[in-house]
């Protein structure tokens, strides 16, 4: 990915060479303005790359894809909306009945323990609770794709561990078949986060944005916070963090 600016060329990526399987969760690290925001674009088909091809299912990605959903590092919700037309605001744009999708979008709400503020604004909810509510709003079309740019990263330290595992369970991690799971692209700037939740882990160089490594994250499952605290944890995370520091060097 090139960008034109005013004083010329900006190579974002360069020669990223990627396959993610069906129910995977893959986590992207690497520094700030390596590109990993831009890949994610790039594969939801809002931007489209200066050169190669993205395929999603098999189908090449020409323009925004609608079996995707997606959620930012800020939640982006309407504060003039109900938490629950938030949620249901992917089904208006799509031109579908809001009414059909009225209890699946309370469903989901319940799922991450919002059926109660349904009918608050955003500004009457913590930011954890605002993150839940997209994450809601990027489920309800039941996508099976779902692409996370740094959801987490405003959020404090104990509401961030939460919100890592209410993922892992809407995620269905405690699930044995992996077909059933959705598949989950996660950029952040976390070491230990990425452990916690991936299957693998790509490591993204400085601009312009190469891969610098891929590990694998052969950690049991289901994860809990006291995943953190074993042996294994620790190994995988000094790897990623010496593969980072590798790529920057």
């Amino acid at each position: 990915m090139v960008y034109m600016t005013t004083s010329g060329p900006v190579e974002a990526l360069r020669g990223i060479s990627l396959n993610v399987a069906a129910g995977e969760f893959l986590s992207i690290v690497g520094p700030s303005g390596c590109g990993k925001s831009t890949l994610l674009r790039i594969i939801a088909g809002l931007r489209l790359a200066t050169s190669g091809e993205v395929a999603v299912n098999g189908a090449t990605v020409t323009k925004p894809i609608a079996n995707v959903g997606m959620v930012f590092q800020a939640p982006v919700l309407l504060k003039w909306r109900t938490i629950l037309d938030n949620v249901l605001l992917p089904v208006e744009l799509s031109g579908l009945s809001t009414g059909q999708y009225r209890q699946r979008a309370m469903e989901l709400l319940r799922l991450v323990g919002l059926a109660d503020f349904a009918t608050k604004r955003p500004s009457e909810l913590s930011g954890g609770m605002q993150q839940r509510a997209a994450i809601c709003r990027a489920l309800l079309l039941d996508p099976p794709l779902l692409l996370m740019d740094e959801p987490f990263g405003a959020l404090d330290a104990m509401t961030r561990d939460e919100m890592n595992l209410e993922l892992l369970r809407i995620w269905g991690e405690d699930r044995g078949q992996v077909g059933r799971r959705k598949t989950i692209v996660f950029v952040t700037h976390s070491i230990h986060e990425a452990v916690l939740l991936s299957d693998r882990i790509v490591v993204f160089s400085p601009r312009p944005g190469t891969i610098a490594a891929i590990r694998d994250v052969d950690l049991p499952r289901p994860r809990t916070i006291e995943t953190r605290a074993s042996e294994d944890f620790g190994r995988l995370s000094l790897e990623v963090y010496r593969a980072l520091i590798r790529s920057i060097a």
